[in-house]
């Protein structure tokens, strides 16, 4: 399995141009591995980040989601991530729907995070991977695991150069791995899987992850004698009988073991063996549902290449068949169709459950107990969620970019704005409005041109009889009153005669009518507060 990956052999990638290490250590932080290596002048890189291979972008492996579906997507996605608990509980076909229509890639590691359980575990684990990532690992696991970075995903970006950032993450991933379950230790198939969660997450993430899918999605896969696998290929060869008998009956003649075929299959997750739009697409159900994807994967591909009398016309011996299979045609591949058929196949985690019961005793007959006993099987994200109940707080989400303007501040900027809003225009009718009514004191005195003797004052005047008493006007304030009483005493009004200066000056009392004249102008003067005249 370690020699061949992506359906070339690990040989071709020595046509990749790479530096030496300590080199790399000190470049690795100055761009992308496959600019430092060259290839930006040679190649281009895809919308995954591949560079060539098998598992580049090609418009016949994929399908395109139209951008403005795709922010819908994202959209909904934000909100279910937002109350994943109450989604999980009570709308989890809701999510199951969403998850076989595709995650959109803003939001597949923080999705494949929370369906997976990592989140949780991550939360409860505070501290636990950087403990493990400061310790020296067993120098056993350590040298195979160096051996093993340059095989997984040579022609991928990330890890397309040896000391790169993409490889020292895996490195750390699984060195921290082997020290968080000592009594497994290492297993080449992890390696492919602790990549593709790194091309979507950061390490720590990538770790719980890896966690996650090897105790509760595949468990016992990577333990040693590798029993878990065989078991579960004696369940695909029996759910097989059920979905294409033509197909069963084809590999039980020629005597073919499912281990010779399903192993990198299962456990890699089909990760090095499917384009890599429909890889994406099968790990979204894939941690969604729990490993009856996986079987439906495996038994859509042996139907369509070995369903039909033509087919097994070209592969009369066990040789022809594995050759086959392990060159399956594109169009199988295909994204729509191979999500099409997934959702097809009639088999269910129940299906799954009960044939691994009947396989048990199978073995336990033939080959007696179990080495290794693996924790009990988890079929999805549902099961895992229940099984586990989080906190709330696990469950918060830690935005990547922060703010740093408080909100407090701004509620009182637009408070004060607010504020001075309507002190404006409560000041402006009193600042514009000219009066329409002056008073006499407002009238400037013509300039005297000859010297008079200066005219007399009210006080030597006869008092002016009182007016007649006229009911107040409605809304007359106290200000209006006194204005009243001061007028005249302040300035003669317009009907005082001037005398000859031999003459005793005469001054005729005002009438009642200008008096109440002069009162009502007064009162219609003062009387902001109706807006009569605004």
């Amino acid at each position: 399995m370690a020699n061949i990956e992506n359906g070339r052999q690990s040989a071709d990638t020595r046509s990749i141009r790479t530096v030496s290490s300590s080199h790399m250590d000190d470049e690795s932080s100055l761009g992308s591995d496959s600019e430092i290596n060259g290839f930006t002048s040679e190649r281009q890189t895809d919308k995954y980040g591949f560079i060539g291979g098998a598992q580049q972008y090609s418009e016949e492996s994929a399908q395109e989601v139209p951008i403005q579906v795709i922010r819908q997507r994202e959209l909904k996605w934000i909100d279910m991530l937002g109350h994943w608990d109450k989604w999980m509980i009570k709308r989890f076909n809701k999510v199951r729907l969403r998850c076989q229509k595709g995650i959109p890639p803003a939001l597949r590691g923080r999705a494949w995070l929370y369906l997976s359980g990592g989140k949780v575990k991550k939360e409860q684990n505070q501290g636990k991977f950087q403990e493990l990532d400061q310790q020296e690992g067993d120098p056993k696991w350590v040298d195979v695991i160096e051996k093993d970075l340059h095989r997984q995903f040579p022609f991928h970006e990330m890890f397309v150069s040896r000391g790169g950032h993409g490889q020292q993450d895996l490195f750390r991933v699984l060195k921290a791995y082997t020290l968080y379950r000592p009594e497994e230790g290492y297993c080449q198939a992890q390696a492919p899987i602790a990549a593709v969660l790194l091309m979507h997450m950061p390490a720590e993430d990538a770790f719980w992850g890896l966690v996650q899918i090897c105790e509760k999605y595949l468990p016992g896969y990577y333990s040693p004698g590798l029993e878990a696998i065989q078991l579960d290929g004696e369940i695909l060869f029996a759910l097989l009988r059920r979905v294409s008998p033509i197909s069963y009956r084809h590999l039980e003649k020629h005597k073919i073991d499912p281990v010779l075929y399903m192993t990198e299959w299962f456990m890699c997750a089909f990760s090095r063996t499917l384009p890599w739009a429909s890889v994406l697409r099968v790990w979204d159900m894939f941690l969604c549902d729990g490993v009856k994807i996986i079987f439906r994967v495996g038994l859509v591909l042996l139907k369509c290449m070995l369903g039909t009398r033509e087919k097994l016309k070209s592969c009369q011996g066990q040789y022809e068949t594995m050759e086959l299979l392990r060159a399956i045609e594109p169009r199988y591949m295909q994204e729509g169709f191979l999500v099409r058929e997934i959702l097809e196949v009639p088999i269910t985690a129940r299906d799954v459950e009960r044939e691994h019961h009947s396989q048990l005793k199978r073995w336990k007959k033939k080959h007696g107990e179990l080495n290794f006993k693996s924790p009990p099987r988890m079929h999805g994200a549902r099961i895992i969620m229940l099984a586990e109940p989080p906190r709330r707080q696990d469950l918060l989400q830690i935005p990547t970019i922060v703010l740093e303007q408080p909100t407090p501040q701004i509620k009182k900027g637009k408070e004060e704005k607010k504020s001075k809003k309507k002190s404006i225009k409560k000041s402006k009718p009193i600042e514009e409005i000219p009066n329409p009514y002056p008073l006499p004191s407002d009238l400037s005195p013509p300039p005297s041109v000859n010297p008079s003797p200066s005219p007399p004052s009210i006080e030597s005047s006869p008092p002016p009889p009182e007016p007649v008493p006229t009911p107040p006007a409605p809304h007359t304030s106290g200000r209006i009153e006194t204005v009243l009483e001061t007028v005249p005493e302040t300035e003669p009004g317009p009907t005082l005669q001037v005398p000859a200066p031999s003459e005793p000056p005469v001054v005729d009392p005002p009438s009642p009518a200008k008096e109440s004249h002069l009162q009502a102008s007064t009162q219609s003067l003062s009387s902001i507060d109706q807006d009569t005249y605004l």
